[in-house]
């Protein structure tokens, strides 16, 4: 449920009040661009998709009837939007990642694929397993991607992921079981045993 707070920037978002967007935006940038790279893999598309997600919450706030909270409301928008353009350059064939070594520090926030060991051999060798882990994560149908980018990296609960993918809590685990069945069969496969 939304707090005191969401529901007062709702309603502004409701009357098209500019400084309530421009606060949407400050307060779930970081986050939707994280979802988008981790789901799609490519820097510049995860900014433009990023871009076209606030511009949708802004033109279909109308239709938010405050039955969950904003931000979960907001994933929702950002994952379908990521289906919709998986399956876009999936048919354009134009499927490439960027290495986790070329996105600057801060693009992507900490989660628990990300490693920022103490020692420089440590950081190598969690940069190393960080871009085999989004190689593989880009192998993974759209459905199975979704659920694992929301609970291992957004740290969402199996309800709050439920309510953005409109998939009963035990679906949602089974799926996360089988999502990261194959993203390890994946980096053993591509990378030999992880």
């Amino acid at each position: 449920m939304m707090s005191d707070e969401e529901e007062r920037l709702v309603r502004k978002l409701k009357q098209r009040d500019e400084e309530a967007f421009r606060r949407v935006v400050t307060l779930y940038q970081h986050k939707v661009f994280s979802l988008v790279f981790r789901m799609i893999g490519d820097r510049a598309e995860a900014e433009d998709l990023s871009q076209e997600i606030f511009v949708a919450v802004f033109k279909h706030v109308d239709s938010f009837r405050g039955d969950s909270a904003l931000g979960t409301w907001i994933f929702r928008i950002a994952t379908n939007h990521c289906r919709n353009r998986i399956k876009y350059l999936r048919r354009r064939a134009a499927g490439r990642t960027q290495d986790i070594d070329d996105t600057r520090e801060g693009d992507v926030h900490d989660g628990p694929l990300v490693s920022r060991p103490p020692t420089p051999e440590k950081v190598l060798a969690g940069r190393q397993l960080e871009a085999a882990l989004q190689r593989a994560l880009t192998t993974l149908d759209e459905d199975h991607r979704a659920v694992l980018v929301l609970r291992d990296i957004e740290n969402l609960s199996y309800q709050e992921i439920g309510e953005i993918t409109g998939l009963n809590p035990g679906t949602v685990k089974s799926r996360l079981h089988r999502a990261r069945l194959a993203l390890k069969q994946e980096v053993e496969r591509t990378y030999g045993h992880a």
